[in-house]
């Protein structure tokens, strides 16, 4: 047999040949609280998603970390933000990852990808940690946690004030963040050519600060959110925000189609972290303050908590073809998308990349359909969470520790620390094994630095 028909046949055999890697569609919503979506009984119209989640595979138990910036490290690294030092445990606009380190853009890249952001990026500020440096090709939008949504601004009188950039240079630009993050993914993923692409869209939406175009607002018309006009209000600019995202995912679904690439598209979507019920606008605009805001019930807690929902956030993926409709209960965590799409893409790391994640798509396709027990880790600088099977704990640096069987108890209603101190040891000694991989140190060339 000559070397060319040798190749043929080895490309023959092999799962992942050019033309069946799919190309990678990454949504990340900002603050999406459980309750905010339709396909969780909640407020907001959603029927963009609420078709993707219903003819895809709904992830019931999405975990993530509890606030932005540890949860895009985790998505982007495959490991617990801990590792990289205490400065990944907190929002921030420090350097959150090494410089050279393996990320789901740079392991697809190398995988052959073309690879775009289009959105928040919240893993540096600096010229020098653009996502650029980290495997993209294009990124476009704000280096920092938050942007205003008509002013594109970040918090007043801070250092990265200025933050709306196009490849890590700063320019000042018209119009309304959400839509222009939304044109700048469609142009990327309609732009044509056999080259397999990865378009990663982390939206500003929906955190604060909470507004979206008046013809968003107009889907609640006849609407009464609560009594007190000022709570009405700030839960109607929420859910036309909730909207708007939902426009513009169904608008990635159109463009998709209309090219012919919505058979091999795989569309993975999540939010960073819980919603968050109320908060004051910190950033430079003009956009009032959100009273009553987001809703995370029946799951206990919000953003910045390690309860579920603090932790546990909608997701969904949707490939017609590959993977059929159902919901996916087995627990995933956010840092497993690197290996998963990584082993999808066919990309085999030169040395070990230390991933914390794990390769989960035969658990996503239903083909794993009884995975066996995995563990979770969460950390924060107040306090650290672990899942393993059914059980939970929690630990705070001060305070006892918190243990739920989330099989039986899934909104954490029953603290069982006292009537299970066997299994609380147990899930304690997990627990302190993983904080004793994380970086207890910031790195010396941060320190110092704003955040």
């Amino acid at each position: 047999m000559n070397a060319r028909a040798l190749l043929a046949c080895l490309l023959a055999l092999t799962p992942l040949a050019a033309a069946e890697r799919p190309n990678i569609l990454l949504i990340v919503a900002d603050d999406l609280g459980w309750s905010d979506v339709g396909w969780h009984g909640g407020f907001g119209k959603t029927p963009h998603m609420d078709k993707l989640v219903r003819e895809g595979r709904e992830l019931d138990r999405h975990y993530v970390q509890p606030v932005c910036t540890p949860t895009r490290t985790a998505l982007m690294s495959g490991r617990c933000p801990g590792r990289f030092g205490p400065q990944a445990l907190s929002p921030s606009n420090l350097r959150a990852m090494p410089l050279g380190t393996t990320t789901l853009a740079s392991a697809l890249k190398a995988a052959g990808y073309r690879t775009h952001l289009a959105g928040k990026w919240h893993l540096g500020a600096r010229p020098e940690w653009i996502p650029n440096a980290y495997g993209f090709d294009t990124s476009y939008g704000t280096l920092t946690g938050a942007a205003d949504p008509w002013t594109h601004k970040y918090r007043k009188g801070n250092p990265y004030e200025d933050t709306w950039h196009r490849d890590g240079k700063l320019f000042r630009e018209e119009g309304n963040a959400t839509e222009l993050i939304a044109a700048e993914a469609l142009k990327r993923i309609t732009q044509g050519g056999d080259q397999p692409w990865f378009m990663y869209v982390p939206f500003h939406a929906v955190h604060t600060p909470v507004d979206a175009p008046v013809e968003f607002k107009k889907l609640y018309d006849g609407v009464k959110f609560h009594d007190d006009p000022v709570k009405h209000e700030s839960r109607l600019r929420m859910a036309a925000m909730v909207s708007q995202l939902d426009a513009k995912v169904g608008a990635f679904v159109e463009a998709l189609e209309r090219t012919g690439q919505r058979e091999k598209t795989l569309i993975v979507f999540t939010s960073d972290n819980g919603g968050i019920e109320g908060l004051k606008n910190a950033y430079a605009g003009t956009v009032p303050d959100s009273p009553l805001n987001s809703e995370n019930d029946p799951l206990r807690g919000q953003k910045n908590t390690l309860f579920e929902g603090g932790i546990r956030v909608c997701a969904f993926a949707n490939q017609p073809g590959t993977l059929k409709p159902g919901k996916v209960s087995a627990p995933l965590y956010v840092g497993d998308w690197l290996p998963t799409l990584a082993g999808l893409a066919g990309f085999s790391p030169k040395k070990d990349p230390q991933w914390d994640g794990l390769d989960r798509w035969k658990v996503v396709t239903g083909e794993d359909a009884s995975p066996g027990a995995r563990t979770v880790y969460v950390a924060h600088p107040q306090g650290r969470a672990l899942l393993h099977g059914d059980w939970k704990i929690i630990t705070t640096n001060k305070g006892r520790p918190a243990l739920f069987n989330l099989a039986a108890d899934p909104f954490e209603k029953e603290d069982l620390a006292d009537k299970e101190p066997q299994r609380l040891a147990d899930l304690r000694t997990r627990l302190d094994a993983e904080h004793a991989k994380d970086d207890k140190v910031m790195p010396a060339d941060l320190k110092g630095l704003p955040h």
